[in-house]
């Protein structure tokens, strides 16, 4: 990936509806070669544009983050997790758990079920460890490029 497309991505962090005529005139292209550059990295799942909500204003109530811990394969785990609506972030990690899971419910009762009826359910689910968000104090994506 080459600079300029870095720099495009750095704007769009900064904020995802910025203009691709502004881009262009920070990153010095045209209006149409950074709308191609854009639609290339999306299409590649280099980056996606989505507006990032606090989940707690529109309904969602229980946040918590899971630790799971894996008999077997890790990766069987982590794709069936992958797959419930509820878990939003999944990933494979060393240390006391195999897998941090984000999970964002409606309420306690929603949490509950996710976690004792879903997530232990799946084969190879050793035990989890639930951490219950109380409030949301920072939630950015700016962390930019190297």
């Amino acid at each position: 990936m080459d600079a300029v497309s870095l720099a495009i991505i750095e704007q769009l962090q900064e904020d995802g509806r910025r203009p691709y005529a502004a881009i262009g005139k920070a990153v010095g292209l045209s209006e149409a070669a950074v709308r191609q550059r854009v639609q290339k990295l999306l299409d590649q799942g280099v980056m996606q544009i989505v507006a990032v909500t606090d989940p707690l204003t529109v309904g969602f109530r229980r946040q918590a983050m899971v630790g799971v811990r894996v008999e077997g394969d890790v990766e069987s785990v982590a794709d069936a997790v992958t797959a419930m609506s509820e878990c939003e972030y999944v990933v494979m990690t060393a240390g006391s758990f195999d897998l941090m899971v984000e999970v964002v419910c409606e309420d306690d009762d929603h949490l509950l079920d996710v976690i004792n009826k879903r997530i232990r359910a799946v084969p190879g689910v050793r035990s989890t460890e639930s951490f219950v968000y109380m409030k949301l104090k920072k939630q950015t994506y700016m962390w930019g490029t190297r």
